[in-house]
């Protein structure tokens, strides 16, 4: 009785978990660039009552015999798939087409991002709404835009260009670097729509110059949209909610049979 008590205290544990990753993703459905997250189990050990026996004589085989002790976490996946995308017709909001990441900087650490709305401060500096300064391809942040620049574009390549009066020929300011990683379900999330590297993330790729070398382009007009879908997101939250309920009874049950076993004294 009490293995069955303690089985369903784990499925409790495991559910609850899986509940508080939908609720974020939902929370963030309409978050630019969010990648969803989900909730992967396994089974605890096993107590063997009996262990296999091999065939021998006029006898076969027989299997071994062994009771669950419950489930735990496994993994909690960050699904990097890509989101869908969305017309803005600003000229910084930007979207990567394909693999990668936008880097930005606070000056002590960088951080990467697939949430392309950017702005311009007092400066002229390309910066996130946070304030974090963009990194072009060389890792360096761009400088500043000149107070009396007009016509600022964005092509394919991450170029940035602007008009100065009086001129017709495009001045460029520096072009946008788009990162890869190895393994980017390894990257940790930081708050904010960013990402860290981490210990299995592996360091960023050498070459970050958008469109080479399996690198996404960057498209201007446009913002990545979260990956969250809200049926499967609404489908899962059932199943984990009956789930809950299921592991409930498992340990009401129980304990009904623990109150049968102590009345049977009376």
């Amino acid at each position: 009785m009490l293995r069955s008590m303690y089985s369903g205290i784990s499925g409790l544990k495991n559910f609850q978990t899986k509940l508080d990753v939908i609720g974020n993703n939902i929370a963030n459905v309409n978050t630019y660039g969010f990648k969803k997250g989900r909730v992967i189990f396994k089974d605890l050990m096993s107590q063997t009552v009996a262990g296999a026996s091999a065939p021998g004589g006029d006898l076969g085989g027989t299997n071994a015999k062994q009771i669950g002790l419950g489930a735990s976490l496994s993994a909690i996946d960050t699904m990097h798939e890509k989101g869908s995308t969305q017309t803005t017709n600003r000229t910084l909001d930007v979207v990567i087409n394909g693999d990668g990441y936008l880097a930005f900087s606070d000056g002590a650490n960088k951080y990467y991002t697939r949430a392309g709305n950017l702005y311009l401060d007092k400066d002229g500096i390309l910066v996130a709404p946070d304030g974090k300064k963009l990194l072009d391809s060389s890792g360096a942040t761009f400088p500043g835009v000149p107070p009396e620049a007009t016509q600022l574009t964005i092509g394919q390549d991450g170029t940035v260009t602007y008009i100065l009066p009086g001129s017709d020929a495009p001045q460029v300011l520096g072009q946008m670097g788009v990162t890869r990683f190895s393994n980017p379900e390894g990257l940790t999330k930081s708050g904010g729509n960013y990402f860290t590297v981490s210990n299995n993330s592996g360091t960023p790729k050498d070459d970050q110059v958008p469109g080479a070398t399996g690198n996404g382009t960057i498209e201007s007009g446009f913002l990545e949209m979260s990956n969250v879908d809200l049926s499967e997101e609404f489908t899962e939250m059932i199943v984990a909610q009956r789930g809950f309920q299921a592991n409930s009874r498992i340990i009401t049950t129980s304990d009904e049979i623990l109150q049968e076993l102590v009345n049977l004294k009376r």
